[in-house]
């Protein structure tokens, strides 16, 4: 992807796991290694929790895992269990046609977005943050995957770094989350002027905005509170096109 020479009407850095996809950052591992996946869902609830660090809960993970899965095994993976709530792939591409730059900025790995974008099942989004837990050889794209996320204040760095180099006023972003972990990304939009949208917002991201002072301004999906599970098929009856109007309304 080259990088564009026209100036943005605005941007959209949204979170990708649970946020605009039902799935997990760390599923394609057990789905590889159905033994971990008990494993992996405590090292999730205790990262998204603000309980351990993004770092802590990398860390845990690699000497559960050992080596990093193979694009056979990411491939499996994804032609078996890629999904995004209802409307999210038509919600990337409205934002491409209106000329507001969609970043995807997220403790999944580099290695999940390489392949979904490879093998067709995302739109040619512009930039992807994310861990670099699993990354695949090719990554030379220096515009769509410039920014590494190995801490969730890397969230906010990165959206920063990216409204610079394209001349957008913070005022003109929308962020979208659903967790504690994106507490600092929230808490640097607030402070910055931007418009924070909960996206089946957990009890988490309310308590970091409470203790932030971080106004959530929409609440779209579901809104969990504390200790309650996840109702996946509720989830997946919002269609997310509905916020076309939302970011319409920022961005004008």
């Amino acid at each position: 992807m080259n990088e564009p020479t026209w100036k943005y009407a605005g941007m959209v850095s949204s979170d990708w796991s649970e946020c605009l996809s039902p799935n997990g950052p760390f599923d394609p591992i057990s789905y590889n290694y159905p033994h971990l996946k008990s494993d992996l869902s405590a090292i999730f609830r205790d990262y998204t929790g603000n309980k351990i660090s993004l770092a802590d809960a990398v860390r845990r993970i690699s000497a559960l895992l050992g080596n990093s899965l193979t694009v056979e095994q990411m491939d499996s993976y994804l032609s078996a269990s890629f999904r995004t709530y209802t409307g999210v792939p038509e919600l990337i591409e409205w934002c491409l046609e209106k000329n507001i730059l969609f970043m995807i900025n997220t403790t999944g790995t580099q290695g999940y977005f390489q392949r979904a974008l490879d093998l067709g099942l995302l739109p040619p989004v512009q930039v992807i943050s994310a861990n670099p837990l699993i990354r695949f050889p090719g990554i030379d794209d220096k515009v769509r995957f410039a920014h590494q996320v190995l801490e969730i204040e890397d969230k906010p760095r990165n959206t920063e770094a990216v409204v610079r180099r394209f001349g957008i006023e913070p005022d003109r972003v929308v962020i979208m989350g659903d967790s504690g972990g994106d507490g600092p990304h929230f808490a640097w939009g607030a402070d910055h002027g931007a418009h924070l949208v909960g996206c089946m917002p957990k009890h988490s991201l309310e308590s970091y905005c409470r203790s932030a002072r971080a106004t959530i301004h929409k609440r779209f999906g579901i809104s969990y509170g504390p200790g309650e599970s996840r109702r996946h098929d509720e989830e997946m009856k919002f269609d997310f096109l509905e916020l076309r109007s939302v970011i319409q309304a920022r961005l004008g």
